[in-house]
């Protein structure tokens, strides 16, 4: 099954890739290695603001997480020229998770993330990961994503 296949599956529509929000670009690649910038989550459209482990439950930020990974596969598919079929692997995940002193389970929150790598790209979607848990994130966000793939 390819990965389009899997996405129609899974009932997942690709978005419009975002423009960058600042002085960077949404992927920058070198040789056969993607880099995407931080994806932001939202709810309803908007950024979706809040603390985890005050604001935010962790199955709501395994949500938030999930949403960032539809948001960076429409990148990497945009990335790859618009061929998904060139991913040869997710490298490396890194997410930043909003989150109170006390909060424990970042790692839970981005399982939301690597979870749909791997439903969407199978064991080219095993990736090595950082869940790193932060005192904020830009415009209040809950969750921050980040990734890196290689292509064919």
């Amino acid at each position: 099954m390819s990965f389009y296949e899997k996405l129609k599956a899974l009932d997942i529509e690709l978005p419009v890739v975002a423009a960058p929000a600042a002085a960077y670009v949404m992927h920058a690649r070198t040789g056969n290695t993607v880099f995407l910038s931080g994806h932001l989550a939202k709810k309803d459209g908007k950024v979706w603001v809040g603390q985890l482990g005050k604001d935010v439950t962790t199955e709501e930020g395994k949500i938030a997480a999930r949403g960032i990974a539809i948001e960076l596969i429409a990148t990497l598919q945009d990335a790859c020229g618009g061929d998904l079929n060139k991913v040869k692997r997710i490298v490396k995940v890194m997410s930043l998770v909003n989150s109170t002193s006390t909060f424990t389970e970042q790692h839970l929150v981005t399982n939301g993330a690597s979870e749909l790598f791997v439903e969407v790209f199978g064991d080219s979607g095993k990736h090595a990961r950082s869940a790193f848990g932060v005192a904020q994130i830009p415009l209040g966000a809950c969750v921050e994503i980040e990734l890196i793939a290689e292509l064919a």
